[in-house]
């Protein structure tokens, strides 16, 4: 009989579905992986450019075709980074909630993870809430997880998309 230790108590759990066979996902990368996704969300929200910059790989593909359309698109972390905080601070207010996160594979060097987000806009009395389901790939260089594709898939969204118009131009006026 195999004994069970309290590392693998710990560590069960954490192994990637439909992978029968293959070693779990450590507690410390998981974790990683896990803070890696907050960073993105809420050092959005906080407007901690620093803290998103550095959730991601150098270069990253970004693919919000299924609420935009279009293609994917590969830029610099920096390029999104500039991007986001174009607009972000347009809104009065966000709040990008991520939670049910997966590590659906995993490797040395890379691993995918899953999760649900609900994200709330809001300008004065107007928002715009999108949910969905986010898709991350990893990659782990010099012991630090960094995302290398983010792909939101979007289920539900109600208020005013147009929101997001609204929030660029607030937020080149203020400059």
């Amino acid at each position: 009989m195999k004994r069970l230790t309290l590392m693998t108590a710990i560590c069960a759990p954490f192994a990637c579905p439909g992978t029968a066979g293959a070693e779990p996902i450590g507690i410390d990368d998981r974790m990683a992986i896990i803070d890696r996704i907050t960073d993105i969300a809420a050092g959005a929200d906080r407007h901690q450019w620093d803290r998103v910059r550095g959730a991601f790989a150098e270069t990253v593909t970004l693919d919000y075709t299924g609420l935009w359309g279009g293609k994917a698109t590969s830029q610099s972390a920096d390029e999104v980074v500039a991007q986001w905080s174009g607009f972000l601070p347009g809104f009065e207010r966000t709040l990008h909630l991520v939670a049910n996160h997966a590590i659906v594979a995993a490797g040395e060097t890379t691993a995918t993870a899953e999760a649900d987000f609900q994200a709330v806009h809001r300008i004065g009395a107007d928002s715009w809430t999108l949910m969905g389901h986010y898709r991350y790939e990893l990659a782990k260089r010099d012991g630090a997880w960094r995302v290398t594709r983010l792909t939101m898939t979007p289920t539900h969204e109600s208020g005013d998309r147009g929101l997001v118009d609204r929030a660029a131009a607030r937020a080149r006026a203020s400059r």
